[in-house]
């Protein structure tokens, strides 16, 4: 059976909204208990705290992009395992374990839509992949999009939600880095915007190559967004680190970063910056 054809069984199998069971969701934050249908009505926001629950990519497809306008593009790049690369398990056991998890061959997806009519290339991590991890098909589906942008004269729009780089690649996911960094130095160059969104988590080799590169930078609310984690630094350190220290509202507050905007206000606030910039 081809890799195609093991993807197309699981993502037929995989219940669809309406088949899902209803449940009962615990917030992470204020640990209310809110019946699932409920949530799921206030695009997983917790309506006791504001708390923003992490969503698949279906979820962001959906609040972000125009019903039906959304094409998925190169779904058939699949990564390879260079290095033979063993931990607890072999690199191609977890990529078989993120296939089955997901349904998709990558953290990343990547493909063109429009959002509140303006045309856009648009990527999103989907951290149920390997924790959102950055190798070397995502950062080719990224710089793909970003050439398909130049070529169409629009803007590109990257959500990020991601460990960061994929040790399973070594230094082949380290490239991705400068590889995403360098593509989108051309879209700047041929005055094109780039839009980028930060949601929970947002760490590591994403948060330190193109998730920082944006021309605006938007996070959701209470987003963890960083490079290292706040153990290690506060190890290194030796300090205490400040209340809500690697959350949005944090970055904002020092400028690291542009606007929080909340999920109900995202397809707007990004529609009017893509026609802002395109006029």
């Amino acid at each position: 059976m081809f890799f195609s054809d093991i993807v197309s069984k699981i993502r037929k199998e995989r219940p669809t909204k309406s088949e899902a069971p209803s449940h009962w969701i615990k917030c992470e934050s204020c640990q209310a208990l809110m019946y699932f249908k409920e949530i799921a009505a206030k695009r997983y926001v917790c309506p006791k705290c504001g708390y923003h629950m992490r969503l698949s990519v279906e979820d962001r497809i959906e609040i972000l992009c125009d019903e039906n306008s959304f094409v998925e593009m190169d779904q058939g790049l699949i990564p390879v395992d260079p290095l033979n690369f063993v931990d607890k398990k072999s690199y191609k056991k977890r990529v078989e374990e993120g296939v089955k998890k997901t349904g998709r061959s990558s953290s990343v997806v990547s493909g063109e839509c429009t959002i509140n009519g303006v045309a856009v290339e648009v990527v999103i991590f989907d951290f149920g992949f390997m924790g959102g991890s950055l190798g070397s098909v995502e950062g080719e589906k990224i710089v793909r999009a970003i050439d398909r942008a130049i070529a169409k004269k629009c803007g590109v729009v990257i959500v990020s939600a991601s460990g960061g780089a994929r040790m399973q690649e070594s230094t082949f996911s380290l490239m991705q880095m400068a590889k995403t960094s360098a593509a989108l130095a051309k879209l700047s160059k041929e005055g094109l915007p780039f839009i980028s969104i930060l949601t929970d988590p947002t760490m590591g080799g994403v948060s330190a190559s193109f998730a920082m590169l944006g021309d605006i930078i938007i996070a959701e609310p209470g987003a963890l967004i960083g490079f290292a984690g706040q153990r290690v630094i506060k190890q290194t350190i030796n300090a205490e680190l400040p209340e809500g220290f690697q959350r949005s509202e944090f970055l904002l507050e020092k400028g690291l970063i542009d606007m929080v905007v909340k999920r109900d206000d995202l397809k707007k606030t990004v529609s009017d910056l893509l026609f802002y910039f395109g006029k």
